[in-house]
């Protein structure tokens, strides 16, 4: 196995996602068909998704080599494989028989294959991850901006990063958002987190963000979305659905892990104080304990 193939997620839609960004508009096209009909893509001949696509079965070819296939066919096998025979874990069903152990089973791989393959897509996108770490490191400012769920994610990046000596602050009410964001500056930083990269509030108060001048880093598992558009970086997340389990409730496993990264990777570069200020915090803290 080569050096690039060993660094190519295997997962079929990991692959897809992890490209995607890189991919024109027509591989694009051709990717989203692929994920919205994976059952029927293993049927389909190259010349059938061809005409289904509007495009040139070179097109499609090209795609699968992008993507590390020798071909269309080998393409078709690895999704067969996906859609006929589910292996991984994460597409285990929860079924009414089952004990509290085989339930914690099924949730515990469903997350385990949801951070393993956010890693992959981590990996695959380095350049990204290191023009995010060094843009953190000489931020004047850092805010996390996130609603709902996601505004968990973007407290938990405040939480981490005060230890860092950046100012920083985190907003998950829309008014916030935007008023902060209006008063940015050239060398600010804002981390918007979406798990759809649609939601309205946070691109609003991203596009405000962006006119004041600061920098916008992404966080979403979408990679044709507005937030993606609209960012200067992205960074992405993988996770799937079942029946009792929404791609939103176990991307926040693999969003909070990216939220690690970029802060160890960060206090790394900034060891001195970041030490200082932890040796600080946990002082504070110890005045709190009986």
């Amino acid at each position: 196995m080569t050096k690039a193939s060993t660094s190519i997620p295997q997962s079929v839609s990991v692959r897809i996602r992890a490209m995607y960004p890189q991919l024109s508009a027509k591989e694009q096209q051709i990717a989203d068909y692929i994920l919205s009909h994976p059952n029927e893509i293993i049927h389909l001949s190259i010349t059938a998704l061809s005409d289904l696509c509007e495009c040139a079965e070179a097109t499609i070819f090209r795609l699968c080599r992008r993507l590390n296939f020798q071909g269309y066919q080998a393409l078709k096998i690895a999704l067969a494989s996906e859609v006929v025979h589910p292996l991984q874990n994460i597409h285990q069903e929860i079924s009414p028989s089952d004990d509290a152990a085989s339930l914690a089973d099924k949730v515990f791989q469903a997350d385990i294959e949801t951070i393993s393959d956010t890693l992959q897509l981590t990996k695959a996108n380095a350049d990204q991850l290191e023009n995010v770490i060094d843009t953190l490191v000489k931020a004047r400012r850092i805010e996390f901006y996130g609603n709902g769920g996601s505004g968990i994610i973007a407290q938990d990046g405040y939480h981490k990063f005060m230890r860092t000596g950046i100012p920083c602050m985190y907003h998950s009410d829309s008014h916030y958002q935007v008023m902060s964001a209006s008063l940015l500056q050239p060398g600010d930083v804002v981390i918007g987190i979406s798990h759809s990269g649609s939601n309205k509030d946070i691109l609003e108060a991203l596009k405000v963000a962006k006119d004041s001048g600061a920098t916008v880093v992404a966080i979403t598992s979408y990679g044709k979305s507005p937030l993606v558009k609209l960012a200067d970086y992205s960074l992405f997340t993988s996770s799937r659905e079942t029946a009792f389990r929404t791609e939103a409730l176990s991307s926040r496993l693999a969003q909070l892990s990216l939220i690690d990264l970029l802060y160890i990777a960060v206090s790394f570069r900034r060891q001195e104080e970041t030490v200082d200020n932890i040796n600080k915090i946990r002082h504070s803290i110890s005045l709190k304990r009986l």
